[in-house]
């Protein structure tokens, strides 16, 4: 099966579940929930078939969940590749505006060398900026707005389409 985040809000906490019925309703492989049960998830007696109450499942469903976030810190960014969060290399991310409040910080993991990615809000940004030293790329001049327009621009300073025609 296809690797997965398990959702505990699936399993209804007045039921009783077999180990079947468990891995049916969390749509993973029953081994799997054989391995929780050896890592602590209680069971209700020793007896086969193997009942586990739902709410017992979902507890330690979140309680799982918990204990694997890794939450960033200020300055930090968390990288895939990696699986932990980590500062930029050099210190150094920049800013790619994607609404008017927020955006991404775009870096680079010193270890993996891959590009981290950070959604943040705009009006939090000086936070981070006591961290890293944060570039706000300026949007790009248009052509027409320059000094200097390319050869094959049919714009010209008088608003006259051709001379020709």
């Amino acid at each position: 099966m296809a690797r997965h985040r398990i959702n505990p809000r699936l399993v209804k906490i007045h039921r009783t579940y077999t180990v079947e019925e468990a891995a049916r309703t969390l749509k993973a492989h029953k081994n799997t929930v054989r391995n929780w049960i050896r890592r602590g998830l209680p069971t209700i007696d020793d007896r086969r078939p193997t009942l586990i109450h739902g709410a017992d499942l979902r507890r330690f469903l979140e309680v799982r969940r918990q204990r694997a976030k890794q939450p960033c810190p200020p300055g930090h960014i968390y990288c895939v590749r990696c699986r932990a969060p980590k500062p930029p290399a050099g210190g150094m991310a920049d800013y790619m505006p994607m609404t008017p409040t927020s955006g991404n910080l775009r870096g680079i993991c010193p270890d993996c060398e891959t590009l981290i990615h950070r959604r943040v809000a705009l009006q939090r940004i000086d936070a981070i900026r006591a961290e890293l030293e944060i570039t706000f790329p300026e949007a790009p001049s248009r052509i027409r707005d320059s000094s200097k327009p390319s050869m094959n621009c049919d714009s010209n300073e008088d608003g006259g389409a051709h001379e020709d025609a």
